[in-house]
């Protein structure tokens, strides 16, 4: 009988603390995880894909500024485009993954109360050199996914 109501009194005592509702610091940090992890992820892919992929060219580009939420969404929402270029359907779990990147970072901001803006249109681009094209892209998205990990306390501020 005592053990009984020793159990009781630990349910009792602990049950608050471990059934309580994540606060919304909890599921800010949380968040923040989860788009680290989508972007390393990304890394890899692009990383497996290069192996399949003819040798590139040096590349020289200048990837945008990480600031905060607002520009980090509008850039990935930038990216993501790029990637749903006719030419680029090898990247098809990239352009995933950066699209699910952009809508978190987007749900972020908004649950941050941060401006955001709508998400990039579209823009039609004719290439006369789409193997260029090809690496450049995926060059831009790398690079850009790259800096971003370096810069992820970026994602606590607008």
């Amino acid at each position: 009988m005592h053990i009984f109501w020793t159990l009781l009194f630990v349910c009792l005592v602990a049950a608050p603390g471990c059934s309580s509702l994540p606060t919304k610091g909890d599921s800010i940090k949380n968040t923040i995880q989860t788009i680290t992890n989508i972007a390393q992820i990304t890394l890899v892919h692009i990383k497996k894909l290069r192996t399949t992929l003819p040798v590139a060219p040096q590349i020289e580009l200048s990837t945008p500024s990480i600031d905060g939420l607002t520009s980090i969404t509008h850039n990935l929402g930038l990216l993501d485009n790029e990637l749903q270029s006719p030419l680029t359907e090898l990247f098809t779990q990239i352009q995933a993954d950066v699209s699910s990147l952009e809508g978190r970072v987007r749900s972020l901001a908004i649950t941050m109360d941060c401006p955001v803006q709508p998400k990039p249109s579209r823009e039609a681009s004719d290439t006369v050199f789409p193997d260029s094209q090809l690496h450049q892209t995926l060059t831009k998205v790398q690079r850009y996914l790259e800096t971003f990990i370096l810069h992820k306390d970026k994602l606590k501020v607008c």
